[in-house]
């Protein structure tokens, strides 16, 4: 390396310093034993988490000089919903063991589980999604965000995955069916992202530091970055959420709202600032890319594993059955994704669309009957037809990216 290009990027390397202190902390004080109030280890463990989502953005955009970018983002979206999957999979395992239980004893975790997986859906792409083509608007005053040919492989699976969650609904329950069709879109999804055409990045910032060590170090140090991201993700989301949420309960909140929206809000916050900061530096559509991996991750694979760590839990082979309020809550959530797959099968998000998708996830929150979360659903469907009519295109985009398998 050059003395011009140590100069460069030596700077840099203070962020990535300040980004690891931030992560230690919150694990000194896990690992000691430490109990503190609700508010004060939501601000602790929620700043692990801060700092290792800016570890996870540098490592991914340093990945993808060894990897296709699809690759470098599954593993992305993968590592930052970690929370949202060890959320999930308490409640589906303890909904599970209660079957044992009379009704009268049960406390309805399997209602948490579907409550917490759609939830955790519909913000992904209402507040997610929204979020970085607003960021990138207030950064650059761009009025869209172009999603680049290479993520073609994401949205190949999210259509089939949305279709398929369609079906959910019909039958009533998150059955063995489901664990075999999502769990093996999940596997193709992965094998085809790996096997997605390499470009060489245009790096900045502590990318560019990471960028210029031997290659056998660099890969070390990015793998090291992913590793101990994870591990302190998975340290610090389970408090982070239970804090917000007995906070929200001190303040009266009801426990199912909390489970959907607070506990995933919490969980899925590593992606959201990931894909954050991904914006804010001028790359948003790398930003919104992993948000649409974590759409696929979380479409395919959280959906598979509810009723297999379900029929663990049980003992037994058993679908995951679900009441009325959880089928329309699916339903509404699998309206959602079909509008957001139109929104962007044309390769671009307006601000406009943004808007949209924001403003019918904002309002939904302040109803809770059922005619009304139904006809939300509806409108999702009838704006789907909308922009198809308005442009054929995106229906012909559909058909040519599922016959490739994602090759644009």
């Amino acid at each position: 390396m050059s003395i011009l290009q140590k100069g460069r990027t030596t700077r840099y390397w203070w962020w990535i310093a300040f980004a690891g202190t931030a992560t230690l902390p919150w694990i000194a004080l896990r690992f000691s034993g430490w109990h503190g109030e609700p508010l004060a280890v939501a601000a602790v463990s929620g700043l692990a988490i801060l700092g290792a989502a800016f570890l996870l953005s540098w490592a991914a955009e340093v990945a993808q000089m060894d990897i296709s970018q699809s690759l470098a983002l599954a593993f992305l979206a993968l590592i930052s919903i970690l929370p949202e999957y060890a959320v999930d999979m308490v409640f589906a395992w303890k909904a599970g063991k209660e079957l044992a239980l009379p009704l009268a004893q049960q406390q309805g975790y399997a209602g948490l589980a579907a409550a917490n997986m759609t939830g955790a859906n519909r913000l992904l792409i209402g507040l997610g999604w929204s979020a970085v083509v607003l960021i990138y608007w207030a950064r650059s005053r761009h009025r869209s965000v172009t999603i680049e040919p290479g993520q073609s492989t994401e949205m190949t699976f999210l259509a089939l995955a949305t279709l398929w969650s369609f079906t959910i609904p019909l039958r009533g329950e998150i059955g063995m069916l489901d664990l075999v069709v999502l769990l093996g879109l999940f596997v193709v999804y992965m094998w085809r992202a790996s096997t997605a055409e390499h470009e060489e990045p245009e790096l900045t910032g502590p990318p560019l530091a990471l960028s210029v060590l031997p290659r056998l170090t660099r890969r070390l140090v990015t793998v090291g970055f992913f590793v101990w991201a994870a591990l302190v993700i998975l340290a610090s989301a389970e408090p982070f959420a239970e804090g917000l949420v007995a906070t929200g309960k001190h303040l009266g909140i009801e426990e199912f709202l909390l489970v959907q929206w607070l506990a995933p809000l919490a969980s899925e916050a590593p992606e959201f600032i990931v894909a954050s900061l991904f914006a804010l530096r001028g790359n948003p559509s790398m930003g919104l890319g992993t948000l649409i991996s974590s759409k696929v991750n979380q479409w395919t694979l959280l959906v598979a594993m509810l009723p297999l760590v379900f029929s663990f839990g049980a003992g037994h082979p058993v679908g995951m059955a679900l009441d009325a309020r959880q089928v329309e809550e699916v339903f509404l959530t699998s309206a959602q994704s079909l509008f957001a797959l139109a929104v962007v099968l044309n390769f671009e998000m307006s601000m406009w669309e943004a808007g949209a998708l924001i403003g019918l996830f904002i309002t939904q929150l302040f109803f809770t009957q059922p005619e009304i979360r139904y006809a939300y659903a509806i409108a999702y469907v009838v704006l789907t037809v909308v922009i198809i009519l308005r442009d054929p295109s995106r229906v012909s985009n559909l058909i040519h990216l599922v016959r490739t398998g994602g090759r644009r």
